[in-house]
């Protein structure tokens, strides 16, 4: 009996960017939520001033807001596959920035 092995081939790929994607959007706040296998992936935006007086208050001794508004940048879904995927990939690129800057030290 032979055993199916998932085997992942390393391809490479160029995604073109489409009117709407051409420009990168900035983003300081994420939230990933799954729903029958689909993982939604939320980027959004706080404002830096509000992040900062938020911050500021909580170190005067103040009670922090029980919530803030953003804005929702864009929502992304995708398999929990893909999701693991991109797992992979996040942690390599903090693995390699980890490396990189101790080989600075």
């Amino acid at each position: 009996m032979s055993e199916s092995k998932s085997k992942t081939i390393p391809l490479n790929v160029r995604l073109k960017p489409s009117e709407s994607t051409a420009h990168p959007l900035a983003t300081n706040y994420t939230n990933v939520g799954v729903a029958q296998g689909i993982a939604y992936v939320d980027f959004g935006l706080i404002e830096p001033a509000l992040l900062g007086a938020i911050a500021k208050t909580t170190k005067e001794g103040q009670a922090a807001p029980k919530g803030l508004e953003g804005h929702l940048v864009t929502r992304v879904a995708m398999g929990v596959d893909v999701l693991a995927r991109l797992h992979q990939q996040i942690q390599q690129v903090l693995v390699s920035l980890r490396e990189a800057r101790q080989g600075k030290k």
